[in-house]
């Protein structure tokens, strides 16, 4: 109950609401918390992380990426990887059925 998903590329998506324009959504992964305040890249990988229950590998790495000696290392890696994310393939088959689950083709044990 501490995360809500929002899928940002269904059709009835609006931006408005979050006075975030649809091109600066596309741009890079945004948070928000219940505040209102709102996160970018890399401080949005930490604020989803450190949602999760303490001494967790994800609330570990969410206080990772925000040391100063570790966070520009990270923002270069999402930089990067924003960049060319674009060009990766994609698998258009993996949501036929508008149910995406990660080993959906995989079978049973």
């Amino acid at each position: 109950d501490r995360l809500q998903f929002i899928d940002i590329s269904v059709p009835d998506f609006d931006p408005t609401p979050y006075n975030i324009s649809m091109d600066e959504f596309m741009y890079e992964l945004h948070a928000i918390d219940r505040e209102n305040h709102v996160y970018r890249g890399v401080e949005a990988f930490s604020a989803i992380w450190l949602a999760f229950p303490p001494l967790t590998l994800y609330a570990l790495l969410g206080a990772l990426v925000m040391f100063p000696g570790v966070n520009p290392l990270a923002r270069l890696g999402y930089w990067s990887f924003a960049r060319m994310r674009r060009f990766l393939p994609k698998n258009q088959d993996t949501c036929r059925d508008e149910t995406c689950r990660i080993g959906k083709d995989k079978p049973p044990p």
